[in-house]
């Protein structure tokens, strides 16, 4: 308990996973980090919260009312979308556009596979709704609705049984006021049913994309509206009184208002988290080039970084449906410790994407589940102990695990006593190539080459397969930092309020002088705008601070480069200056530069970033030599080893221990493999490296 009486003013940062939930609490008057677990309850989320956070509050030994910030993470809207749990969605478009979901971008993944199918789109054909309003790319209005169509509308609306409307008008991106006059038009005839206007949501060009993350917000707002309640609800009960606060997709929070109003905001905010608290510890240890691997109970999510701030990418992908808002740059592939194990037709050995999620989870587990997974393999070669899992709070099923790879290698032809822990280890080599895969993609678009970066693994099996993979990829340095498994969640108390601000204005250089009075004006319009918003997100929030950006091309490109624009380009832009921005940046990423043609801006962007109070991490105490507290034998390549297993608590500062060996800590198991080695830094993060 805290002495005195003195309020603590801790952090408590929560990250919702699919197959657990994470806890970690800061404690600026001691300096102490606390993390906790809790098994995910698909569903209802909130109640694993309900769960976990007393027993967090207890094992910090603090109250409720030392909470003074509440961050939360979930990946609730992202799963809703990709197995399409969402609300039912009305379209309402120009007259003559009924198929721009069916159209798209008129491409396919594979254009040499004709079997492939094209995706559903999120809103059927036939909640498409076309209505007589259009505006010309020039704001001319060449067609408004009559009231008796409004009427019709609203009619055929409520005919269909929506239970979220989006509207999606051509040009509403340069023009939205014919948009917001129909939106307020159904508004007054629908009561009730919440509408989503394309450019109050991301005013960017393109109709195709523009209305996908339109509806992607109507889509998911209803379940998020209804779980955010329940979380305020479930929160009181714990005498929290602290303000909630939403993760998001750039790297950022928002209030929990904003993240109401806005979830499409929020799709992607986990795996974002765990890139800031990335960045945090690579600056500790002085490092820019990282490559982070978040291997959790579902997926694995890779992220290559270069400097000392998250990347970003202006698109994504969630699904099946492309999402142009600005995220952190992170891929996920289904390789997760739940990831489940399986055998195709012709006999060869797959990993994912499908999890056996929290329930029933692994075989190992005990809930049920037959299926194997990544984690009963780890559990049969040895690199996890039965009775260490979360610290000895959930004991692991040995037995069922070897009964599920039985079954794997017979599908795959293994023979002999010891088939099912032979199985294990290929699942696992199979696992590594998959991922050694995706990050090699990753360098090759970069030029890079893999000794430029460390590899940063957390999550709860992140630690324990993160050697195997840095061996495959032929990386020469590992990094786990602290509390890797509730890593995100502790990115989530380091991040700042951030959002982002955009509009797309074609703007050529060509054009004179008045270009750069128009561009000052569409920044100013931006960061008005953008301050308002940042005065409603709470008193916590200390400076203040604006980034700008511009989506630039030659002439006749077909793509554009974000360009960082400085502050005083800002407030007063030089058209020459921005110009050499532009070609220095194409140049960088395509060695040449063409002076002679014109250059366009496509896009104008503006972030606001409001700091939060910094926090701390602290530092590891010397100790004395790492000596082993257990003996344990792991199958590896083929053969059986005795491997030390050392309790990472007991390691102090530039302790140094030889390959092969396990290191234990309560949220995972850290494996190091023969011919490499780990010592701890003075940060606490354990450095394992090729000698």
């Amino acid at each position: 308990m805290v002495s005195d009486g003195k309020p603590a003013r801790c952090r408590v940062g929560i990250d919702v996973g699919g197959t657990f939930t994470d806890f970690v609490l800061a404690n600026p008057l001691t300096g102490e980090i606390v993390r906790y677990k809790e098994p995910s309850v698909p569903s209802d989320p909130s109640l694993s919260v309900a769960r976990g956070l007393p027993a967090l509050i207890d094992r910090a030994r603090v109250r409720p009312g030392d909470v003074e910030l509440l961050v939360h993470g979930t990946t609730l809207l992202v799963n809703a979308i990709i197995q399409r749990r969402g609300a039912r969605v009305g379209l309402v478009v120009s007259r003559g556009h009924r198929g721009v979901l069916e159209i798209g971008r008129m491409s396919l993944d594979n254009s040499f596979d004709f079997t492939l199918r094209k995706e559903e789109p999120l809103v059927p054909r036939n909640l498409v709704f076309e209505i007589g309003a259009r505006v010309r790319a020039d704001g001319k209005v060449v067609e408004r609705p009559s009231d008796a169509d409004l009427d019709r509308l609203a009619s055929d609306l409520d005919a269909a049984g929506v239970e979220a409307i989006t509207v999606l008008l051509l040009n509403s991106y340069a023009f939205p006021e014919t948009e917001r006059e129909l939106a307020e038009a159904l508004r007054h005839r629908l009561p009730g049913v919440p509408i989503t206007e394309s450019a109050a949501i991301w005013p960017e060009q393109r109709e195709f994309e523009r209305g996908l993350v339109a509806i992607m917000n109507a889509y998911v707002q209803p379940l998020m509206s209804a779980y955010l309640a329940r979380l305020e609800e479930r929160v009181a009960e714990t005498g929290v009184k602290a303000p909630i606060y939403i993760t998001a997709s750039n790297g950022g929070t928002l209030s929990i208002d904003t993240a109401r109003e806005r979830p499409i905001d929020t799709v992607l905010s986990g795996p974002a988290s765990g890139l800031v608290a990335a960045t945090r510890v690579a600056r500790t240890l002085g490092r820019t080039g990282i490559i982070t691997v978040d291997l959790g109970g579902t997926s694995c999510d890779l992220a290559l970084n270069q400097g000392e701030e998250p990347e970003y990418a202006t698109s994504t992908r969630v699904g099946d449906y492309p999402l142009v808002v600005p995220v952190v740059n992170v891929r996920a592939i289904g390789a997760g410790g739940g990831s489940v194990l399986w055998v195709d037709p012709q006999g060869v050995l797959k990993v994912g994407p499908e999890s056996a999620g929290a329930d029933p989870g692994p075989a190992c587990y005990g809930r049920g589940g037959i299926r194997a997974t990544l984690t009963d393999c780890y559990l049969l070669v040895g690199l996890i102990h039965p009775e260490h899992f979360l610290g000895g709070r959930m004991r692991l099923d040995r037995e069922a695990a070897r009964e599920s790879l039985d079954a794997i290698a017979e599908r795959i032809g293994y023979e002999g006593a010891d088939r099912a822990v032979r199985a294990a280890d290929a699942a696992l080599r199979v696992a590594s190539a998959m991922m050694a895969n995706e990050l090699s993609k990753g360098l090759a678009r970069r030029g890079a080459a893999p000794g430029e970066f460390a590899l940063m693994a957390f999550g709860g099996a992140g630690p324990t397969h993160a050697n195997l993979l840095a061996e495959e990829a032929g990386l020469d340095t590992v990094v786990v930092p602290p509390g890797p498994a509730t890593f995100c969640a502790l990115g989530a108390i380091l991040a700042d309020v951030k959002r982002d601000y955009v509009r797309s204005r074609r703007l050529r250089f060509a054009d004179g002088p008045s270009v750069a009075a128009e561009l000052a004006s569409i920044f100013r319009a931006l960061e008005e705008g953008a301050s308002s918003w940042i005065r409603r997100e709470g008193d916590i929030l200390g400076e203040v601070v604006f980034e700008a950006s511009l989506d630039m091309r030659y002439a006749g490109q077909a793509f554009d480069l974000q360009v960082p624009v400085p502050e005083g380009l800002r407030t007063e832009p030089d058209l020459d200056a921005i110009t050499e921005l532009f070609h220095r940046e194409h140049e960088r990423i395509y060695s040449f530069r063409d002076p002679e043609s014109s250059v366009e801006v496509s896009t104008e962007r503006v972030r606001i970033t409001g700091r939060i109070p910094p926090l701390e991490l602290p530092p590891i105490p010397e100790r004395g030599p790492a000596e082993p507290i257990d003996t344990r034998t792991v199958y590896v390549a083929g053969r059986c080893l005795d491997v030390p297993v050392h309790a990472r608590r007991e390691l102090g500062r530039d302790a140094g221990i030889p390959g092969p060996a396990i290191i234990e800590q309560e949220d995972c198991t850290v494996w190091v493999l023969p011919g490499w080695n780990a010592a701890v830094h003075r940060t606490g993060s354990l450095l394992i490296r090729r000698p």
